[in-house]
């Protein structure tokens, strides 16, 4: 019971639909009615228990692909976030008093993960649908069970075809990732000493295979200032990794002989235009004075950079915000705005990987860096991008890839 006056367990428990909630590690934390009467099992023979100990393939059935590709799809919640509804599954169940007789079952499965208030994955929805007796037309007339078997040889035949093109997919896309991720690892700067002052820069790939190599940083080393820019290019795989090479090179360039960063992103936007897969780019652009302490900042439509000071406090940089490469049909100069910062601040420069989540505003991303960046801003800065990293990425990984440079003042 809640707030609302409902007693959500007793709705749970009277789906008419039959569902399981597992944990991450696969088993067993509640089930409904309706999935104890589906799997003819007991309370006391699901919860609490490894799904694929109750549930394992027939092992009469060299063929059976039940537990492997209900695992699959399971892992796959789990890694991307996102809800997967399976081809029909041939999955069979054995008599639930063990006497080792096995019966032929089909089932449609969908496995939905359901997320903690904090983000991280808490449990995940297993329902499952038995479809047995429109596969078997039981009780039919022997015409009616011939279509059935048609039908059902079909269903499985087509399951079977799918499995093995999804299969393909993964593996291509594998291959393309761990050359985008080789690419990207070329392409990215080793950040170096900044006279006193050090950088660490991090770059987290997506969880999603394609999801990748879209996110730069870089670092310029000029007389008495400092030039450090990230950027995410829209799209990911390979194409996304070479575009972000030319923009970050183009950058960097600007950067070395730029009066400023609205000028770098200005020069960098009229590049853009030339590079096929550079429209909407964003990237933002800080110049640091060691001299005189002040930081002087532009931003083509991107995340603010944030500056945490000695004190705790934490200002977002967004009074000189445009909108991404590309994105005007003529050609304008961009804004700029100067801060000061004092001995012992931090700057930190990310991409929307790291605090962007689907259905959240904004702002609440915002607020966990924030509050993170105070909680560690007295550590070294590969100490505090250990940690933003840690307190900020879901446990179930990120939809986007991150790249993240933090500067001790």
């Amino acid at each position: 019971m809640d707030g609302t006056g409902i007693d959500y367990q007793a709705v749970f428990q009277a789906l008419p639909g039959a569902v399981a909630l597992l944990t991450p590690d696969l088993v067993y934390a509640d089930v409904n009615e309706s999935f104890l009467s589906a799997s003819g099992r007991t309370r006391e023979q699901l919860v609490g228990r490894y799904l694929f100990d109750v549930f394992p393939d027939n092992p009469t059935d060299p063929a059976a692909t039940g537990m492997r590709n209900l695992r699959a799809s399971l892992e796959r919640v789990k890694a991307t976030g996102e809800r997967d509804s399976m081809a029909v599954q041939r999955y069979d169940v054995e008599d639930p008093h063990g006497s080792g007789v096995w019966y032929e079952r089909y089932w449609s499965p969908v496995n939905v993960p359901v997320r903690a208030p904090d983000g991280s994955l808490a449990l995940l929805l297993h329902r499952v649908e038995e479809v047995t007796e429109i596969i078997r037309a039981r009780g039919g007339s022997s015409g009616g069970r011939d279509k059935a078997q048609v039908l059902e040889a079909e269903i499985y035949t087509r399951g079977r075809e799918l499995q093995e093109v999804n299969e393909r997919l993964r593996r291509s896309h594998a291959q393309e990732r761990d050359v985008a991720l080789h690419l990207q690892e070329a392409l990215l700067p080793t950040p170096r000493a900044l006279g006193h002052h050090h950088a660490a820069v991090r770059y987290r790939p997506a969880t999603e295979s394609l999801n990748v190599c879209g996110d730069w940083y870089d670092l310029v080393d000029r007389s008495g200032c400092t030039a450090v820019a990230v950027g995410d290019v829209v799209g990911h795989g390979l194409g996304a990794a070479g575009v972000m090479g030319q923009l970050r090179s183009a950058l960097s360039a600007a950067s070395h002989v730029a009066e400023g960063p609205a000028q770098a992103l200005e020069v960098l936007g009229l590049y853009a235009r030339a590079v096929d897969g550079a429209e909407s780019t964003t990237a933002v652009s800080v110049f640091i004075d060691w001299n005189s302490r002040t930081l002087t900042y532009s931003s083509a439509g991107h995340p603010p950079p944030a500056l945490c000071h000695p004190d705790g406090t934490v200002t977002f940089l967004d009074e000189a915000t445009d909108p991404p490469l590309g994105a005007r049909p003529e050609h304008a100069p961009r804004p700029e705005a100067r801060v000061a910062f004092t001995a012992g601040s931090v700057l930190v420069l990310y991409t929307d990987g790291l605090i962007e989540r689907r259905r959240e505003d904004i702002d609440v991303g915002l607020g966990r860096l924030a509050g993170s960046l105070v909680r560690h801003r007295a550590d070294t800065a590969d100490g505090i991008a250990d940690a933003l990293l840690a307190e900020l990425i879901p446990a179930a990984g990120i939809t986007d890839d991150t790249a993240l440079v933090v500067l001790r003042m």
